[in-house]
């Protein structure tokens, strides 16, 4: 029988997977280039997939009933995630369709989602994962891998500090929705939240997974979830840019 692995080592191997959380149409996002209607694909996608329903992942995790410390994060979590009760007092989904609001869209703009098929693969394995018989493989699909990014291991190297109001406007006023698309400052409380609650919630995160998956099995069993969760993100992203009518340079 092999032995689980150390927890420096297993969390090497999960950073691993993070490490190659980036797509190559990032750039076309953040630096202006993609037109209002692409970034209306974008956010209708990103909506469906996780955005809207985020906190029903959370609370299927919890479900599960993972040991006390676990059911805490996970329960403020979901409790911000859906009431915004340790930000500004609303619901991040809501919050997103207020900036939504900023760019010219409506509600209605997001009432009835036509997925693309990628889309509907990635979320149909996250509905599936999240609800997994053992919580620390679902914890680590939506909070280790949905939550996070490429910058994970430099944010587990050089934790984020409570940022001030004056740090958190500076994040709104360089945001390249603000830059590039002239939304107004005023519909941007989903990042304000989001710079509110996030110094510290990476640690929580990866402490959630590394010290409860204790066993080899359990170790395999989150990195092949992982690996999963980013061969269908991937897959979606391209879609994504497909649909947008972006392509790839050599």
């Amino acid at each position: 029988m092999l032995r689980a692995m150390t927890k420096s080592r297993f969390q090497e191997e999960v950073l691993r997977i993070m490490d190659r959380k980036h797509h190559w149409a990032w750039p076309a996002f953040a630096d202006g280039t993609v037109g209002v209607q692409q970034l209306k694909q974008h956010f209708q996608q990103e909506y469906g997939v996780y955005v809207r329903d985020f906190p029903v992942f959370l609370a299927r995790i919890h479900g599960q009933n993972p040991p006390p410390a676990v059911r805490r994060m996970l329960a403020e979590n979901i409790y911000e995630e859906d009431t915004g009760g340790l930000s500004l007092g609303k619901s991040h989904p809501e919050l997103f369709l207020t900036m939504m609001a900023g760019l010219g869209f409506s509600n209605r703009d997001f009432d009835a989602i036509r997925l693309l098929p990628a889309a509907r693969r990635y979320r149909a394995w996250l509905d599936r994962v999240s609800g997994h018989r053992d919580w620390v493989v679902g914890a680590a699909a939506l909070t280790v891998f949905v939550e996070g990014s490429v910058k994970d291991r430099k944010e587990l190297a050089e934790p984020s500090k409570p940022r001030s109001a004056e740090d958190i406007e500076s994040v709104i006023r360089d945001h390249p929705l603000v830059k590039h698309h002239g939304l107004s400052p005023d519909s941007m409380d989903l990042i304000r939240a989001h710079q509110m609650v996030e110094a510290g919630h990476r640690h929580d995160a990866y402490n959630m997974v590394v010290n409860y998956a204790v066993t080899r099995s359990q170790q395999r069993a989150v990195i092949a979830c992982l690996t999963t969760c980013l061969t269908l993100w991937q897959g979606y992203r391209n879609a994504v840019a497909k649909a947008c009518g972006l392509t790839k340079r050599r």
